[in-house]
């Protein structure tokens, strides 16, 4: 599949934005052995409404993946503000460049995002 320019730029702003802030890094407190953080409720892989790409939020890590290609579009780091926001700083490896992004919670299988230049978009949690 061949990508426009509009479709490229797309891509590139959502694979940031949802690798970028939809994720949270874990927060909580300590389990039974002391040093075992509650894991947060964005851990796991989400996808863009469009169904572009694919964003995996792992222990206070992200990246973003091409649904097509599989190539990574983004990486950076997440935490959990609040109970129900969370804030990503990422990279996009398409533009070199950085952004942050703003997350809240509205659903347990849904991220409403706002990135910094005020483009909304909203993420769903995969199977």
């Amino acid at each position: 599949m061949k990508l426009n320019f509009r479709h490229a730029a797309y891509l590139a702003m959502a694979s940031t934005l949802v690798i970028s802030g939809c994720v949270s890094a874990p927060q909580g407190g300590y389990g039974p052995a002391g040093n075992v953080r509650a894991s947060s409720p964005v851990e796991g892989q989400w996808s863009d409404t469009q169904g572009v790409a694919i964003s995996t939020f792992s222990g206070g890590a992200f990246q973003s993946v091409a649904t097509d290609t599989g190539n990574k579009l983004s990486e950076g780091t997440y935490r959990q503000v609040d109970a129900n926001n969370i804030e990503i700083s990422m990279t996009s490896l398409i533009r070199q460049t950085q952004m942050r992004v703003n997350c809240t919670l509205a659903t347990p299988s849904q991220l409403n995002c706002t990135n910094a230049g005020g483009q909304n978009f909203s993420l769903i949690r995969r199977g």
